[in-house]
């Protein structure tokens, strides 16, 4: 006589398997970081009080940067491709009340942006960047280092730290954005 045998089939117990997908959830959200980098990395100044008078600056060290809808410069009220920026901003912030037509020291020289409405984003930055890069190139010169030691400056060392202040204040950036407006072309 044949014994009837019928297997019965080993059950695998899935409760547990939401609590493991809950955790390994949860593990990845606390160890992931967002990268907040994005956008530009410029400080905004203090909020304006009723107190605070009009800051007057002379005509001669104001840099005036306008770009047109057509992403066209006019630098100084003169035509300018962008690869010329950088040189030009360096000349008129090192100036030192060399040249009378340039800025007196750098301390009051303020580079000035104006944008039309229609400027491309892309060019409003590369604009930006040259700027910021011949503050930098400025600052770095003036520490007698390359611009890439001088980007890598640490805060927290203090002796970096001494440096930057140093070069900041020598080159302070004093970079002013007026509202984009329609600019008559």
């Amino acid at each position: 006589m044949a014994k009837s045998t019928n297997r019965v089939m080993p059950e695998i117990n899935a409760g547990s398997m939401a609590d493991i997908a809950f955790l390994l959830l949860i593990f990845f959200l606390v160890t992931t970081t967002i990268g907040a980098d994005k956008g530009l990395q410029m400080l905004l100044p203090p909020e304006k009080t009723q107190t605070t008078p009009p800051s007057n600056v002379h005509d001669r060290n104001l840099f005036k940067v306008i770009i047109n809808s057509k992403n066209e410069l006019l630098v100084e009220d003169m035509p300018m491709d962008i690869t010329s920026l950088k040189k030009e901003a360096k000349k008129f912030l090192a100036n030192n009340g060399a040249d009378p037509s340039l800025s007196d020291n750098p301390q009051t020289a303020v580079v000035s942006v104006k944008t039309d409405r229609g400027t491309d984003y892309e060019t409003y930055l590369m604009v930006l960047d040259e700027l910021m890069a011949a503050y930098n190139e400025l600052r770095a010169e003036k520490l007698g280092i390359s611009v890439d030691r001088y980007l890598q400056l640490d805060e927290k060392n203090v002796k970096e730290n001494q440096m930057l202040k140093y070069a900041q204040k020598v080159y302070p950036r004093r970079l002013s954005e007026a509202e984009a407006t329609r600019i008559e072309q």
